[in-house]
């Protein structure tokens, strides 16, 4: 039996993101089984040549809080990967705003995992919907 509280559990894998979440200064913010939440303040690093978020940071942050959220419901030695990312863009982040990345499962099975993450804008609306298989790795 380990001496480690789930709570700890949970807060050591929200705590221990890969480099690439540090890149994009994303803080994770609510470390749950069937929550995560992740906010990201979008510097002019990582804006399209309009000067708003680009799609692939976009995808990035939300790539990162569902495979957080996967591990938070992992076993003992196993990993994951995603295995298939879909994503609709609904409105543009501006620079310099705080978005917030919303990831909720759809589907937690013994070989995959789905969710839906939901970026918002700092007034509440929908900039982007993003669902992604995660594979679990044995």
């Amino acid at each position: 039996m380990s001496d480690v509280s789930e709570a700890e559990r949970l807060r050591r894998i929200a705590e221990d993101q890969p480099r690439f979440g540090a890149l994009l200064g994303m803080r994770i913010v609510v470390a749950e089984p069937d929550r995560v939440e992740a906010e990201m303040v979008v510097g002019a690093e990582f804006t399209n040549r309009n000067g708003v978020m680009h799609g692939g940071a976009i995808m990035g942050l939300a790539d990162n809080v569902a495979g957080t959220a996967t591990f938070l419901n992992l076993k003992d030695g196993e990993g994951t990967t995603t295995l298939e990312s879909k994503t609709n863009f609904f409105r543009a982040v501006p620079v310099g705003s705080t978005v917030r990345a919303v990831a909720e499962p759809l589907h937690r099975g013994r070989r995959t995992m789905i969710w839906q993450t939901r970026l918002f804008l700092e007034d509440g609306k929908l900039a982007a919907l993003v669902i992604q298989t995660q594979m679990i790795l044995t």
